[in-house]
């Protein structure tokens, strides 16, 4: 199995208590410790408002992250779960894209979806287009950033999203561009997009149902376009918390909630807490092991991961490195 890990960004209140002037600087020598490290790649969030609900908490952006831990880092993949397409104008986020990869010496990741956070589209001015509009975009947007990245020039007329004559130079480092990360499991429009396109999926792998479903969809769509599935690695993202035992994972959970509190009611905190009492990777080092194996022999192949004590403390993660990367990396 292969490993990324997200740098503490604020989306998920995870920056509590840095002030803001030490933000970036706690990002980059965060990033710059994974550099040093074996973890494969280093991901952000592309959000603007936090989560459960919005607060005044920072979120800092993605693909300006995304700038700054290319030119801070020399070795990890950087990439975004994921860039929702429609932020961006797809010709603007290549060119954006084909920078970053220049910076970075060819180590970008594309991540890209639909959207979901109603709260930031209505801020921001995006409106909120139904699901389907949503999807169509993402359709296109993937369309455009292929093209751009192989062609250098885009013209396309499409029902949301329109180039003529755009030029994208610089092309990507990387021949052909950065590898291509679709995020979603709606089985008719998102699976058949990344048959179409991805090079990566990412989709639920909590419930191991699931997961072997998304799967079989996913196979199915590569099947009707003729497409060889097995050329598709699929991933997952994991609420990250481990302990050497038990009472010591629910005394870290309970320093989290403790600290969600000092913004969130504590109804809200309490609900926002939850999402990692029954996680895959929350647990001893033994316990996540066995259930990310169970993953593995089910298909998948990449695990991202985030520690949401990671701006505060680093034990959780040194035990992840020590226990539970090593005893599936040796399957690789």
């Amino acid at each position: 199995m292969r490993f990324g890990i997200f740098v503490p960004q604020g989306w998920r209140l995870d920056l509590l208590n840095v002030e803001p002037t030490a933000q970036w600087p706690s990002i980059r020598d965060f990033a710059r410790t994974v550099d040093a490290g074996s973890w494969e790649s280093l991901w952000v969030f592309d959000h603007f408002h936090t989560v459960p609900v919005p607060t005044t908490e920072a979120t800092h952006e993605a693909w300006s992250l995304m700038a700054g831990l290319a030119a801070s880092t020399s070795r990890v993949r950087l990439g975004q779960m994921c860039t929702n397409i429609s932020f961006r104008n797809p010709v603007h986020l290549a060119k954006i894209a084909a920078t970053v990869d220049h910076i970075s010496g060819g180590r970008l990741e594309v991540g890209v979806g639909g959207g979901w956070y109603e709260t930031e589209w209505r801020a921001y001015g995006y409106g909120f287009p139904p699901i389907g509009e949503r999807l169509e975009r993402l359709r296109e947007g993937v369309e455009i950033l292929r093209r751009a990245w192989t062609t250098g020039a885009v013209t396309l007329e499409g029902k949301h999203f329109q180039a003529t004559d755009a030029i994208v130079q610089p092309r990507p480092l990387q021949p052909g561009g950065p590898s291509l990360w679709v995020a979603g499991a709606g089985p008719r429009v998102t699976l058949r997009i990344a048959a179409e396109f991805a090079d990566f999926t990412n989709f639920g792998a909590e419930d191991l149902d699931e997961f072997l479903v998304s799967s079989a969809i996913l196979r199915s769509h590569c099947d009707a376009i003729g497409r060889d599935y097995e050329t598709i690695t699929r991933s997952a993202e994991f609420s990250t918390i481990i302990g050497i035992s038990r009472a010591d994972v629910d005394a870290r959970i309970a320093r989290l909630q403790q600290r969600f509190e000092q913004v969130l009611d504590p109804g809200t905190a309490a609900r926002f807490i939850r999402r990692y009492l029954n996680s895959v990777a929350v647990g001893t080092p033994d316990e996540v092991v066995e259930r990310l194996k169970s993953r593995e022999a089910a298909g998948l192949g990449y695990a991202i991961h985030y520690f949401p004590e990671a701006a505060f403390d680093r034990s959780g993660i040194d035990l992840f490195e020590q226990e539970v990367m090593p005893a599936l990396e040796k399957n690789r």
